[in-house]
This record gives structure tokens, C-alpha cells and sequence, in this order.
């Protein structure tokens, strides 16, 4: 006898049957389950870029060379060359440095040259007066320091020193110190104020004026 109880029951009804009754979506069984949450954060809680699965929708990908804003495009797909365009960057502009480095040493160290120069050279001058004045009143002429003071003289000549001041040139404040202002006879066609005595000639160590020629001037008539 069929037990009314059991055979109003149809099979698979019955609550915690593992088998799935056909045309059952997964989906469905889901919802009895209840919600499902996908986290679709990019950062997490620790601040960190999560990683992105294949299964989620991809951004659309940016043209090449397209830049936020309005700064200089960027070329992304070759890191490198920009990388090598830097670097050239900073060693032209090191480069550049150093030349002018090499320059500015250059330069110091002929400054300082001509400095030192000057400073011998100054304290040769009260020898040069005497062999000046030997020469003009002809004490020189004949003897044998006349040879030696032809060497010293040929000698700070190589090293630059130039001497200046002669009768019949013009005055020239900037290089002639006027120690008298007399009555005498200037050279024809003289116009101005003109030398007519050399007391000490003045001398330059190359555009370096080491003495200014002291002289006695006169007026033409």
C-alpha cells in the first residue's frame, strides 16, 4: 500500500538534495546563497596598485604620444630613448662646464703670470734707469758692461717688456708723466704740448703699462 505522505513528495524536492533541478542557472543558486561582493578598487588598504585580472575590463588604450594636459608628449613605448636624450642633455651641458673651467683657469693663470712678470720687472727698474742715463751721456760705449747690459736688456725684452717715451712725441697724459713744463724749441709742425726731455722712459709689459715715461714738455711758440 502506497503511503500517502511519501508518494505526494516528488523526487529532487526534498530540502539539501545535491542534485540541481534541470534548467537551473548557477545564478540562482547565487542568490539563495546571497550577495556576491567584487572589490573593483585600484588601490588597496595599504595604498598598493592591486593587480588587475584578466577578466576584468581593460581602459581603453591612449593613442601613441597622447599626453595628459599640456605638457610635452611622452613616448612610452620607448623608455630608453628618452632616457639616452637626457643623459646626452647632461653630459653636453658638463662638457660646456668644463671647457669654460679650462678657460678661466687659462686666463688666471696668465693673469697672475703677468703679474709676477711685472713684480721683477719693477724691481729691476732703478738698473735700467742706470743703464739709461750711462747710455745717454755715452759711459757705456766701449766698455764691457756695455755687452752685459745689451744682454739684460735683449733678455727682459723676450719676456714681454717694451720701453717708451721719446723727445719729439706728442704729450700723452695717459703714458707720460710730465715732471717740467719749460721754454724750449718743439720740432717743426709740432701742435701741441710736446717732449722735449726724457728724464726716465717709461716701459710696458705687454698692454700692461709698468711705468709711465717721465718727461719735461714745452709748448710750441
Amino acid at each position: 500500500m502506497t503511503d500517502p505522505i511519501k508518494g505526494s513528495q516528488p523526487t529532487g524536492s526534498q530540502p539539501g538534495s545535491a542534485s540541481a533541478e534541470p534548467g537551473r542557472r548557477p545564478e540562482d543558486e547565487e542568490a539563495q546563497s546571497g550577495p556576491i561582493i567584487r572589490d573593483k578598487r585600484r588601490i588597496d588598504e595599504n595604498g598598493d596598485v592591486r593587480a588587475v585580472s584578466d577578466d576584468a575590463p581593460q581602459a581603453p588604450a591612449e593613442p601613441a604620444g597622447a599626453s595628459a594636459g599640456t605638457g610635452p608628449a611622452v613616448d612610452d613605448e620607448h623608455p630608453d630613448t628618452v632616457l639616452a636624450a637626457e643623459r646626452l642633455a647632461d653630459l653636453q651641458r658638463v662638457q660646456a662646464e668644463y671647457v669654460n673651467y679650462k678657460k678661466r683657469i687659462e686666463r688666471d693663470r696668465e693673469a697672475q703670470r703677468d703679474a709676477t712678470t711685472a713684480r721683477v720687472l719693477e724691481a729691476l727698474l732703478p738698473v735700467l734707469d742706470d743703464i739709461y742715463l750711462a747710455r745717454e751721456h755715452g759711459d757705456l760705449e766701449g766698455t764691457p758692461f756695455e755687452k752685459i747690459a745689451d744682454k739684460l736688456q735683449a733678455t727682459l725684452s723676450k719676456l714681454g717688456l717694451t720701453e717708451f717715451g721719446a723727445v719729439g712725441e706728442p704729450f700723452d697724459p695717459t703714458h707720460h708723466e710730465a715732471l717740467m713744463h719749460i721754454e724750449a724749441e718743439v720740432p717743426e709742425g709740432a701742435e701741441g704740448t710736446t717732449i722735449v726731455q726724457v728724464m726716465q722712459p717709461g716701459y710696458r709689459l705687454g698692454d700692461r703699462m709698468v711705468r709711465p715715461a717721465r718727461v719735461a714738455v714745452a709748448d710750441p711758440s
